[in-house]
């Protein structure tokens, strides 16, 4: 699968996720990794920061209003296009961009930070946008980003339930295996009532280990300097069930790293 074809996949989405995620259907970004990956976020009031695969921009809204002075890339037109409109009522002084994280239209140590939600996993060629993000990022700068868990998000994976319907363990298998492919879904939270006539997604799927993502690190140039395995706490899960399984294995698998 080439870039282009992946911006097409995503410029496809753009529109229905967008739609979803506004409407608080996206659980696992708004109870889980969006509050865990801020509070894993260094001070950045003042700073100059990048969002590499920002989609609709709420992610990179949110680290603006701590102070960053933000510019956002994505791989779809339709998305960029989405979170600029976003911008127009509460500016936040960002700049989106439609352009590749595999190959960023910016001069070296541009920023004092870059930051990447659930994005480089979709790519693929994600070693190349750790060795650009390295690239534009100055000197003692760092890149944070979130991927799905690969250890437990493997090419085969079965949430199981007990008999009560709680969620007991998740099976996985093919862990080294090497699958490309583009899985089909919408957000589970959405009701039906909202999910009636719209195409589900069509995501692409890359399978990495978790040695390929520490060595792509360290190959781009970076130390790891901090790892979170972020999951709801028992009040989260009760205020939103939706969210419960995240507290059998670990989903998400959030890193710093210092340039």
């Amino acid at each position: 699968m080439t870039d282009t074809e992946v911006g097409r996949l995503w410029d496809e989405n753009a529109p229905v996720w967008t739609r979803l995620a506004r409407a608080g259907y996206d659980v696992d970004r708004d109870w889980i990794n969006t509050p865990a990956f801020l509070a894993m976020l260094p001070d950045v009031a003042g700073l100059e920061g990048l969002d590499l695969g920002c989609g609709e921009g709420h992610n990179t809204r949110r680290v603006a209003a701590r102070g960053a002075r933000m510019t956002a890339v994505d791989i779809s037109p339709r998305f960029a296009a989405l979170a600029r409109q976003a911008e127009a009522p509460e500016p936040h002084g960002i700049r989106y961009l439609a352009a590749s994280a595999q190959a960023l239209p910016f001069p070296a140590g541009t920023f004092d930070f870059a930051m990447a939600t659930m994005s480089l996993m979709d790519l693929p060629q994600p070693a190349a946008a750790l060795r650009e993000a390295h690239r534009v990022v100055r000197p003692g700068g760092f890149l944070q980003f979130s991927i799905l868990h690969p250890c437990f998000n493997t090419p085969y994976r079965r949430l199981v339930r007990n008999a009560e319907g709680n969620p007991r363990c998740v099976e996985v298998a093919d862990y080294f295996a090497s699958v490309e492919r583009v899985d089909e879904w919408l957000f589970s939270a959405a009701p039906p009532e909202a999910k009636q006539g719209l195409r589900p997604f069509r995501v692409p799927y890359f399978h990495r280990t978790l040695s390929w993502w520490l060595n792509a690190i360290i190959e781009a140039g970076f130390t790891l300097e901090r790892v979170e395995e972020p999951y709801a706490d028992e009040e989260t899960a009760r205020r939103c069930p939706a969210v419960a399984d995240t507290r059998v294995t670990a989903y998400f698998l959030h890193l710093r790293c210092r340039r």
